[in-house]
């Protein structure tokens, strides 16, 4: 150990000067940014250290327990063969956005007294500061009661994965949980082998019971009850998710909803494109026009093609139309149902369609005898604002996210970046079988190769991540593919925009188009594509009305479709007022000089208007029903027994 002034050595393995003073973001050197990793040292030996101390030449004691990896692109010592007691970290590897990862080990002290200290990364440490997040129950008297309902349900969520690892005790310890916003975060993993009785659903209704009586209000009421429930001998633990998972929905959808997204794709270096995503420009309306897309601003996908002679390209469009297709179908089951469909019945939808994708391409590929290597696929990532409604749940603020392969999902707030998704590649698998430390397998030549993708295999064989996640704060969702991701450009780059974009001084088109510069930049070796979705649950700013930024045409004319204002108004009419030099631009006031007027359009009797109305009802009704009929046959029956059923009968709404 020694106390000499602090260093950090910049990742840049080409960097002519590497060292710097800590505390500097950008290398002084290269101007590559530095990399702060903070781990947690696991023990009460690691706890005697004071703070101010390098250890091993290599490791700065922030605080007790808290060592930054002054050296972080170098790889930490690992054993070949982990120990059962690294075992759980590396199984339950898929939670890492709520558990912390095995890093490697620290030797401590002088033979034969020498000490393996257990070093985890990806720990609940505030980067800025250095110091940990919050626990929950420091922060629970002044939390939302959106956010207290969203801890416990993560805590449940958690519970089984734990329990079946033997490390269930894990999160009945309060100084364990600490919470990064609306992100639960455990410190690190307890073992439930030492303890005289196993955890059960009963230990943690008691603890549930200790926290929700801290808070008041009717939430506080239905949890207290809820944790009651949980400390009978028979309760059930997929009863309690039912039950919080109202509670939650409640009180999530008293916040409003707004959502704004933007998204584009770029070759890059590349001499063909095989990304692929939704939404672009294309299919965003223009200014004026009224957006007759019903998944515009609630979905938003990434695909990554893989596969020789063009076959990534095809692969990446097919999968994006297929599932464009699908989710549109979903979406209009469920503005149906009368109830709501709990986030396992989701799930197993939204599998289903990635298997449909999944298939579509992978009989593309037997029609064109593709095999092995050459068999065509793609990676996915989406994201969809799933607006469940009820008479008590206007909104249900459910997002969903959907991931095969290497394509990534980010949350960014104004302080933090959380990476969402885990990678479906060698490293990532190597790591939860429990063979290697993730850090250790990242070495290895093959570690960045896939092994899962959509097309490749059967369906039936197709292991697809999904999770749910409740939208409680302002963020910004990122979604890309590993163009972007590579050499953590997100992690080094994101508050370069993502506190610009939340306060609005930037647009989300800006943004994306600074991501995918950045990355041509910065990574260059690939296709990149990225789609930003706004999530914004606090009020809309207050804009000064301005009667000069009103457009000249009526609002019927702008909320109508061509074809409905053809059939209104006649061709020849519609063609003169769309004409674009006779449209006002959306910055006219800042023009100086005058203003085209826009031609009034002739007089139409009322009763030839409601006729023509009437044509367009009975057609947009008809074509309506016809694409309902063939995408959810099972609906038509039942709006025919609503309206056509005996007295007194009801039919049970039916699953998709």
């Amino acid at each position: 150990m020694s106390s000499s002034r602090a260093t950090i050595y910049c990742t840049n393995p080409n960097c002519p000067d590497p060292v710097n003073p800590l505390g500097e973001r950008f290398c002084a050197s290269c101007q590559t940014p530095l990399l702060y990793r903070h781990l947690w040292a696991v023990g009460s030996a690691a706890a005697g250290i004071p703070a101010g101390q390098y250890i091993g030449d290599r490791y700065w004691t922030v605080a007790p327990q808290i060592w930054l990896d002054t050296k972080p692109g170098e790889p930490p010592l690992a054993p070949e063969e982990p120990g059962e007691e690294i075992a759980p970290y590396l199984r339950l590897h898929p939670q890492k956005l709520h558990l912390p990862q095995a890093y490697g080990f620290c030797a401590i002290g002088e033979e034969p007294n020498q000490d393996q200290l257990l070093l985890l990364e990806n720990v609940p440490v505030d980067a800025r500061t250095g110091q940990l997040y919050p626990a929950m129950l420091e922060v629970w008297p002044t939390a939302s009661p959106a956010r207290q309902v969203y801890w416990l349900w993560q805590i449940l969520s958690l519970w089984t994965p734990l329990a079946q690892m033997g490390v269930a005790s894990s999160l009945l310890k309060a100084d364990n949980i600490r919470v990064q916003g609306w992100r639960v975060w455990l410190r690190e993993l307890y073992g439930d082998a030492g303890l005289i009785a196993q955890p059960d659903l009963q230990d943690l209704g008691y603890n549930w019971l200790t926290w929700t009586g801290r808070g008041s209000g009717s939430a506080s009421d239905r949890l207290q009850e809820i944790g009651k429930q949980m400390r009978r001998p028979d309760a059930n633990i997929e009863a309690i998710a039912e039950r919080v998972n109202q509670v939650l929905l409640e009180v999530a959808a008293r916040m409003p909803l707004n959502l704004r997204v933007a998204g584009a794709t770029d070759a890059g270096t590349r001499a063909h494109n095989e990304d692929a995503c939704y939404p672009t420009a294309e299919d965003i309306p223009k200014p004026g026009r009224r957006n007759q897309d019903p998944l515009i601003g609630r979905l938003a996908i990434v695909c990554d093609g893989v596969g020789g002679h063009e076959g990534g390209e095809v692969a990446s469009r097919l999968a994006l139309q297929t599932i464009k297709l699908a989710v549109k179908a979903l979406v209009n089951e469920f503005a149906y149902q009368s109830e709501i469909s709990p986030p396992k019945d989701v799930i197993e939808q939204l599998a289903a369609i990635a298997r449909i994708a999944n298939n579509t391409i992978a009989q593309q590929n037997d029609s064109q005898g593709r095999s092995s290597r050459q068999r065509m696929g793609t990676t996915l990532v989406m994201a969809l604002q799933l607006s469940q409604k009820t008479q008590e749940i206007p909104n249900s603020h459910e997002l969903y996210l959907v991931n095969v392969g290497d394509s990534r999902a980010y949350w960014l707030s104004a302080d933090c970046c959380q990476q969402l998704t885990i990678d479906d590649d060698i490293a990532t698998r190597e790591t939860y079988l429990g063979r290697s430390f993730y850090r250790k397998a990242l070495q290895r030549q093959d570690a960045g190769a896939l092994t899962r993708a959509l097309g490749t295999k059967d369906g039936e064989f197709l292991r697809v991540n999904i999770q749910r996640l409740i939208i409680e704060e302002d963020g910004l969702l990122l979604l890309c593919s590993d163009g972007l991701s590579d050499n953590d450009l997100v992690e080094k780059s994101w508050q370069d925009f993502a506190p610009a974009v939340l306060a609005e001084e930037i647009s989300l088109e800006e943004a994306v188009q600074g991501l995918i510069d950045l990355a041509n930049e910065k990574n260059g070796h690939d296709n990149i594509s990225a789609v930003l979705m706004r999530c914004r649950v606090s009020p809309e700013k207050l804009v000064l009305f301005d009667p000069n930024q009103l457009p000249e045409i009526g609002l019927l004319e702008e909320e109508m479709s061509e074809a409905s204002a053809s059939l209104l108004y006649g061709d020849e009419d519609l063609e003169e007022s769309e004409n674009p030099e006779q449209l006002p631009r959306p910055d006219s006031h800042r023009d100086s000089g005058k203003q085209k007027q826009t031609p009034r359009r002739r007089k139409t009797p009322r009763w030839v208007t409601a006729l023509k109305l009437l044509a367009v009802a009975l057609v947009s009704g008809t074509v309506g029903f016809i694409t309902l009929s063939q995408l959810a046959p099972g609906r038509i029956d039942g709006l025919r027994d609503r309206f056509f059923a005996p007295t007194g009968y009801e039919e049970e709404p039916k699953d998709l």
